[in-house]
């Protein structure tokens, strides 16, 4: 079971989406996205904002964690409706995705990690929430996270 977030947490979440609109995006740089992507029912457009655990400029890709499980609505608005929207730092651009294979999503996780050190106990404090279990930094504790948690990576289509 994974947590959902309640309405004061939404709208935390939803502050980066305003400095996109006001076009200062760039400010998050690589750090954050912003998916743009189409209700799979209602059609209407739907903006979220990602934190991208590992840039890859080389291919131009951006892995980002699905924090509330396979079953997040931006998620199945994606796999009902490829051509998703990404801005990322000065770039916009329509996207492909694909999902993380289980050992490249803990070489990730735990990348993510050590780049984040000094907040370490805040990321595990987090990821203890989101996963609804005790999180503590182990690889069998990334394995069964990315289990629950999947990552995928967004790149420009071709």
């Amino acid at each position: 079971m994974t947590a959902r977030p309640n309405r004061a947490i939404r709208w935390l979440f939803r502050l980066p989406v305003c400095l996109y609109h006001w076009r200062l995006g760039w400010l998050l740089g690589h750090r954050f996205l912003l998916l743009i992507h189409t209700g799979r029912r209602s059609g209407r457009r739907h903006e979220t904002v990602l934190e991208v655990m590992e840039y890859r400029a080389a291919s131009r890709e951006a892995v980002v964690m699905n924090a509330f499980g396979r079953n997040s609505d931006w998620r199945r608005n994606i796999e009902a409706r490829p051509g998703a929207e990404i801005i990322i730092g000065r770039e916009q651009f329509l996207a492909t995705h694909r999902d993380v294979e289980p050992e490249e999503a803990a070489a990730v996780v735990a990348g993510y990690e050590r780049r984040n050190r000094l907040m370490a106990p805040i990321v595990r404090l987090g990821l203890r929430w989101l996963a609804g279990w005790p999180y503590r930094g182990t690889d069998a504790d990334r394995q069964r996270l990315v289990a629950q948690l999947p990552l995928i990576a967004f790149r420009p289509a071709a």
